[in-house]
Parts: structure tokens; C-alpha cells; sequence
């Protein structure tokens, strides 16, 4: 797909069929996020593949019973490794860099499952500590996205979007 298609295809999808994401596509995913750019290239995030089912729904309740989730063939959790940002950009690392480098890396791999025609959705909605909890996240890694992907199983809604001139000011 062209660069500007793959912006336009991409639309949020909640219900996915039960056909595995092959391991070629997730490679492919995971190796887009590594093209992100990041505070001074140091890569501050960790992405945990959950393909466990257990995993997934123990992740329901974690994300306010967002149902969806334990049905998700594959899902990608973006945590922000804050001591790594720390060591280079001390505080603002750890507080601000770590988590902006996790968002920067889960944008890249939406637009790379989109790419594979797989459908996704960003959910931001869960309580970190608990999500932290299930996953056995290490001490200063913090959960900042679940990026939900698979086959699509519905046909995704196409939002509208705000004007250009009410978001973009010229100075």
C-alpha cells in the first residue's frame, strides 16, 4: 500500500474473526515499531506479544470489560521503559520521553498491521497497575497502549474528522 492509502484505510475495528496473525505479519509489525523515532534513538519502550488467551482475559477486567479484548487474536502492549529514558534525559525521560517514545512506537505498528491488512484498535482505557500485575512487567516499565489487531469481522465505521482550520494554526 501506498503511504497516504494506509492513513485512509486505517479505521478503528473492535470485532476480529478467530484466524491466527500469522507470525510473518507480526514480525513485520514488530519491525516497523523499531523504525520509530525516539528521544535521542534510545528506544525507551518494551512491547509484550499476548497471544495466551489466558493472558487476554485476564486483561478484560483490566480494561474495564472491554469484551472485545478476549477475543482479539493478537494483542501488543506498549510499555514505557522509564529508567532506560531516565539515564540519558533524567526526569523528563523518565516522566515525559519513555511514554511519548511507546506511543510514537504504537503508532508505527498500527500503521504497519494496516499495512498487512490486518485491522486494529488503540486502547488506552485500563488500569496500568493491573495490566502491569498480569503481565509481570518489570519495575519501571509502565503500560501506556494495548494495540488490539486481527482479521477484521465487521466492516469499520468511518468517522468524520475535524476541520483543518480548527486544528492547525499558522503563526
Amino acid at each position: 500500500m501506498e503511504f497516504y492509502d494506509i492513513l485512509r484505510e486505517r479505521h478503528s475495528v473492535r470485532r476480529f474473526t478467530d484466524k491466527r496473525v500469522e507470525s510473518k505479519k507480526v514480525h513485520a509489525i514488530v519491525d516497523a515499531t523499531i523504525c520509530a523515532p525516539s528521544a535521542g534513538n534510545m528506544q525507551s519502550y518494551k512491547i509484550y506479544i499476548v497471544k495466551s488467551q489466558d493472558a487476554k482475559e485476564n486483561l478484560v477486567p483490566a480494561a474495564s470489560y472491554q469484551e472485545f479484548i478476549g477475543k482479539t487474536p493478537l494483542i501488543l502492549v506498549f510499555c514505557a521503559d522509564q529508567k532506560r529514558a531516565e539515564t540519558k534525559y533524567e526526569g523528563r525521560g523518565f516522566e515525559l520521553y519513555s511514554m511519548q517514545d511507546a506511543t510514537i512506537a504504537c503508532t508505527y505498528a498500527q500503521l504497519a498491521a494496516t499495512n498487512e491488512g490486518l485491522s486494529s484498535v488503540w486502547v488506552g482505557g485500563f488500569d496500568p497497575l493491573e495490566v502491569s500485575r498480569i503481565l509481570r512487567l518489570g519495575e519501571y516499565e509502565v503500560p501506556v497502549a494495548m494495540l488490539a489487531i486481527g482479521y477484521p469481522a465487521e466492516e469499520p465505521r468511518v468517522t468524520g474528522r475535524r476541520p483543518v482550520s480548527e486544528m492547525v494554526k499558522e503563526i
